[in-house]
């Protein structure tokens, strides 16, 4: 999976139109029917020839949204500027219907769309780029309710890291969310969420890492220097009690130049002592295999005389 903490600039996007008799404003009913316009939703088309992006995906979904209603979850997460909330689910090939929150119960189901009928009080909607969608807190805390905690942890991590909220604001937004549908859920979620997580796979071995293992939560992405304070490298995860660095490498590191990088950087750790281990994506799929070989890292760490430090970053 490839994406951008950062969703890339909207461009474009074309709102559906309603049918005109006149041909000006929209297709005529004759138009409508033939190859020229694409049905969005009942009584709405655009142009045959729009771009299918996920975001003309969004703004065709919103239609049906209606003035009470407006885009949530995932969708307006990536309206929010969230870079892997990209519509398509975890096996990278199923497109993931877009939700939507309307209390008044007026949307019709639809297989291009979820429907929730929960209050949606207007200080909580937004306009981005022209579509009504609600707040980076809302749609986050409706996005990780619909999933299992790790998946849900993935989305908060990825929202946190693309800057669309942080921590202490979606804190204040829980607590004022006592005793809504899974609250504990997500309150479970905004505990073990990390500012500093670059991917997925960061957080998912993370996650291994302190709810499998049971370990205290390791520094993510650290500046490692040698004793001169020279930058070595930045590990994603690590255990600065023992000297454990561990990297998740993800399609990219298959590049030749990343690979050797990669194992550049791997040798730079082992001179000043610290003790590096390395997964790919296919092992998170096994957190019990991941624990031991972490665990058989963490005890070749030590052999080494310690002659590393770390940057202190200012907060």
């Amino acid at each position: 999976m490839s994406f951008e903490l950062r969703a890339p600039r909207v461009r474009d996007l074309v709102v559906p139109v309603s049918i005109d008799p006149t041909g000006v404003r929209g297709p005529t009913r004759g138009a409508a029917r033939g190859r020229a316009w694409r049905r969005t939703s009942p009584g709405r088309y655009v142009p045959a020839g729009t771009p299918g992006s996920v975001e003309q995906r969004i703004v065709e979904a919103s239609q049906r949204a209606g003035a009470r209603g407006a885009v949530t979850g995932w969708a307006a997460l990536r309206l929010h500027g969230v870079g892997f909330c990209d519509g398509v689910a975890g096996d990278g090939r199923s497109v993931l219907p877009v939700p939507l929150v309307e209390g008044a119960g007026r949307i019709r189901d639809d297989p291009a769309i979820t429907v929730s009928r929960e209050d949606l009080p207007e200080s909580e909607v937004r306009s981005v780029h022209g579509i009504r969608c609600t707040s980076a807190e809302r749609a986050l805390y409706d996005e990780v309710r619909s999933h299992e905690l790790r998946r849900a942890l993935v989305h908060a991590d990825m929202a946190y890291a693309a800057g669309a909220l942080g921590p202490q604001g979606w804190s204040a937004y829980l607590a004022a969310r006592s005793g809504h549908v899974r609250i504990r859920q997500a309150r479970r979620v905004l505990d073990l969420a990390m500012v500093g997580s670059r991917s997925p796979g960061e957080t998912l071995l993370r996650l291994i890492w302190v709810l499998d293992a049971g370990w205290p939560t390791p520094l993510l992405n650290p500046l490692v220097t040698d004793e001169q304070g020279l930058v070595l490298g930045m590990p994603d995860l690590l255990d600065a009690e023992c000297g454990l660095a561990v990297e998740f490498n993800g399609w990219v590191h298959r590049s030749r130049d990343v690979y050797v990088r990669d194992l550049q950087k791997e040798q730079a750790f082992r001179e000043v002592g610290l003790e590096t281990v390395a997964f790919a994506g296919p092992d998170l799929d096994a957190p019990a295999a991941v624990v031991r070989r972490l665990e058989a890292a963490r005890r070749r760490t030590g052999r080494s005389p310690r002659r590393w430090g770390l940057v202190t970053r200012a907060r």
